[in-house]
């Protein structure tokens, strides 16, 4: 009889010098970083059914899809709405996958899960997530390959919780240097459109203290695909992303539940913004046998 596996699936430890990770296979999601035993993310318990997205793999597409409805080359396609209350279709369709492993070592591992052809997206995927430890971080890296008949839209992110240190996300200070931010309602988070950065409340192009300020949007013109987070004596995490990726999305994570509420601050490269399904702004076209890779790192400040 085989073992009982914690909810989260199977669990993966990586150590390499003063970095030590901890991934759950269910989401391919990082459960746990620390640099010399400090977090640099929110973490879940092991068995525990990961809230909030906390550390997933956001495949095939990152963020939203308003009204779960797309069309793409003429055919009108309807997602499953999982995020009842808003009445979209939200973060993709592998991030309660169960990724198998296909490669280990103390330092690294790769998972690996398919897509598979479904009402609403009739395109099989597959994905292969790999993390690595180095002497400057984790770095995630995602592939995806079409392995259908047909080509397929595609966008990608993750969704780590960076932690500044002591306290709550108000206590800490954002360095993000972006020109633009995608406006949106603020009932349901549907984008409004562009609007500048530069002297409003989302200016973080010099770092500085977050307050109470309420953040679920995402961000462009990036100056730098970099954002950090820190405390007060200059610890923190910093979260780097490669051109592939021109959008990111920053969430004070304003939660009902006091466990949960601004615990982390969610940094997510995008590639393509909210809603990209229907806009096409960015969005990524898979053709048969074509491959799209996204990376990013996260380090300790």
């Amino acid at each position: 009889m085989s073992a009982v596996l914690p909810v989260s699936g199977t669990p993966i430890a990586l150590r390499r010098g003063a970095y030590a990770a901890e991934i759950a296979s269910v989401g391919a999601s990082l459960r746990a970083l620390r640099h010399d035993g400090r977090d640099l993310v929110v973490p879940f318990q092991e068995d525990e059914v990961r809230p909030l997205y906390r550390g997933a793999v956001l495949v095939p597409w990152p963020n939203r899809v308003v009204d779960g409805r797309y069309a793409f080359d003429g055919v009108t396609q309807q997602l499953p709405l999982t995020e009842p209350d808003r009445g979209h279709a939200l973060h993709g369709l592998a991030c309660w996958n169960d990724y198998r492993v296909v490669a280990r070592s103390s330092g690294a591992v790769v998972l690996e899960t398919e897509i598979v052809a479904q009402a609403g997206y009739p395109h099989p995927l597959r994905v292969e997530v790999e993390y690595r430890l180095g002497e400057d971080g984790l770095e995630t890296r995602v592939t995806t390959t079409n392995i259908g008949t047909d080509r397929a839209p595609y966008g990608a992110s993750g969704h780590p919780y960076l932690v500044g240190g002591p306290g709550r996300v108000d206590d800490w200070t954002l360095e993000l240097a972006a020109e633009q931010v995608l406006e949106v309602d603020a009932e349901r988070l549907v984008p409004q459109g562009l609007a500048p950065v530069q002297g409003g409340p989302f200016d973080f192009a010099a770092a500085r203290r977050i307050g109470d300020l309420f953040i679920d949007h995402a961000f462009t013109g990036l100056q730098a695909h970099r954002a950090r987070v820190t405390a007060a004596d200059g610890h923190g995490a910093e979260l780097r992303w490669d051109a592939v990726a021109p959008w990111v999305q920053v969430h004070t994570a304003d939660r009902p539940e006091p466990e949960y509420d601004r615990a982390g601050l969610a940094v997510e490269p995008m590639t393509c913004p909210p809603d990209a399904f229907n806009s096409g702004t960015d969005l990524v076209v898979l053709e048969p046998g074509a491959a799209h890779t996204l990376t990013w790192t996260i380090a300790a400040v």
